[in-house]
């Protein structure tokens, strides 16, 4: 058989089979970071920060066959410089494309939404002058 052949029959095969592309649906896991933005994502939970505030969500993130998600969560904007609170109930929502992802935060029993801000998958957050931020585990 010639490389040709083989070339193109390999390329229909890419095709045809889900071999885990950009808009693979699936689970979102490891650190996605951006200016002065993160997430932090595990199998049950994730962690985001937006500028001086931070929240998690009640699940794992998931993404469905064009890259969005959209899952519950709690969501804190008045961290720094003292941690006030409440935990608001919060969405967190968006879709990745590769290794890049599009997160927004809405809170939903205000009118507050932060973002959409832009992390890259493997990139550490850079966030700014804000000490309560967390870091990825190594």
């Amino acid at each position: 058989m010639s490389k040709v052949v083989l070339a193109s029959l390999a390329l229909i095969a890419l095709r045809t089979c889900d071999i885990g592309g950009p808009h693979s649906p699936g689970p979102i896991r490891g650190t996605w970071g951006g200016e002065n933005a993160g997430l932090i994502a595990f199998d049950t939970t994730a962690h985001v920060h937006i500028g001086c505030s931070a929240g998690d969500t009640k699940q794992g993130v998931v993404t469905d066959e064009q890259g969005r998600f959209d899952v519950a969560g709690l969501y804190n904007i008045t961290l720094y410089p003292v941690a006030r609170g409440p935990d608001h109930p919060a969405r967190f929502f968006g879709s990745v494309d590769g290794h890049v992802m599009t997160l927004t935060v809405a809170l939903t029993d205000t009118a507050v939404t932060l973002g959409p801000v832009q992390l890259e998958f493997g990139k550490e957050p850079r966030m700014g002058p804000c000490p309560i931020c967390r870091k990825s585990p190594r």
